[in-house]
């Protein structure tokens, strides 16, 4: 290496270090960082809770023809409202019509033989066991017919109770047999909506009810075009067992259904709003992840931040309800989170934290 150049280099190096030496001392200490403080707050708060869910009609039936015949009459239409007693089908059973016209011409007959066997009597001419006999033999007869005509009833099919009609699975003049599928019938006046609940949850719902606090759940249903059924739903029924594979039980949410808007088979979800009494409320932007877990800055009495894990029960458009990790006393880093780390003194300045909730709430909106 040249002379020239070893020179240039040697200027060089002694010039960074008059430059270095000559910087204020107080500029290689480390500045603390100008934070924004605020508290959590302590508030009631209406959490909600969504939950999958499978539409059920309160009653739904099969309609099968009772007896074999062909169809005769259809007085009905698919989807059409029927009213309890009103007739659905008539099958035409020419088998049992030709047995009642056998077995009532026999009943004229018994009644006649018990008639001649009575006037006989009268004239001494049989004894009383005669008559006895004629009596038992058109009981007898009376009943078979008794049995018939309700066989013969059979094929007038009437709806059990009001309902909707659902799709004909065979025409007018078909050929049925007994035990045949002719339609089914949806009792929608009441729905029944069922949906999962996981165990904990199971048991939080338990003791709020032993604390008589379920009266206050308000239960709701969207649909699957995300609008919400006008009539509020009550849940009914919790189901006796749990799913081993899952965890869950499932639960009964019972809707009134006037319109019929609810058909049976239909999904959505179930909404339910509860009021939880001094909930722990921050700002998410007050918050941090690190390996799917939360955390918060917590600023100590000496101005120093620690990172403090935290548990989130629910989270509500730019706040999160905290179940675990922080008390109102405490003091959390909400803007300029990115700029501290653990350990670090901070300098600060407090926003009183309703002011901080009203201006996400009125940014929000």
């Amino acid at each position: 290496m040249s002379r020239k150049i070893l020179q240039a280099l040697s200027l060089a190096v002694l010039y960074l270090s008059v430059v270095g030496c000559s910087e204020p001392a107080e500029r290689h200490e480390a500045e603390p960082h100008k934070v924004k403080v605020t508290s959590p707050v302590a508030k009631d708060v209406v959490v909600t809770e969504q939950y999958v869910c499978q539409i059920h009609s309160r009653r739904h039936i099969d309609i099968r023809a009772l007896e074999g015949g062909y169809l005769e009459e259809i007085p009905i239409s698919e989807g059409q409202v029927v009213k309890q007693g009103e007739l659905m089908f008539r099958v035409n059973p020419t088998l049992y019509k030709a047995r009642l016209d056998s077995e009532l011409a026999e009943a004229q007959l018994a009644q006649i033989e018990l008639n001649n066997s009575q006037a006989l009597y009268e004239k001494n001419m049989v004894s009383d066991q005669d008559v006895a006999i004629a009596k038992a033999k058109l009981a007898k007869v009376e009943a078979e017919v008794e049995l018939t005509r309700a066989e013969l009833n059979f094929a007038n099919i009437k709806a059990p109770f009001d309902g909707i009609v659902d799709r004909f699975y065979e025409q007018q003049g078909s050929l049925v047999d007994d035990g045949d599928m002719l339609t089914t019938l949806s009792d929608n006046a009441v729905m029944w909506v069922y949906f999962n609940v996981h165990e904990n949850r199971y048991f939080e719902y338990q003791d709020a009810a032993a604390a008589g606090e379920n009266d206050d759940l308000q239960i709701e249903l969207m649909l699957a075009n995300h609008e919400i059924f006008p009539h509020p739903g009550k849940i009914n029924v919790i189901e006796a067992e749990f799913d081993s594979e899952t965890g869950n039980i499932a639960f009964r949410a019972d809707f009134d259904n006037p319109e019929y808007l609810l058909r049976h088979g239909q999904t959505g979800k179930i909404l339910i709003h509860r009021k939880l009494k001094d909930a722990i409320v921050i700002p998410q932007r007050a918050t941090f992840e690190i390996l799917a877990k939360r955390y918060a800055y917590v600023v100590d009495e000496n101005d120093v931040v620690h990172q403090r894990e935290i548990e989130i029960e629910q989270e509500q458009d730019d706040v999160f309800v905290i179940s675990e990790g922080l008390e109102p006393e405490d003091k959390i880093v909400f803007e300029g989170i990115q700029q501290v780390r653990d350990g670090e003194k901070v300098e600060y300045e407090f926003e009183e934290p309703d002011e901080v909730l009203s201006h996400l709430k009125n940014k929000a909106e």
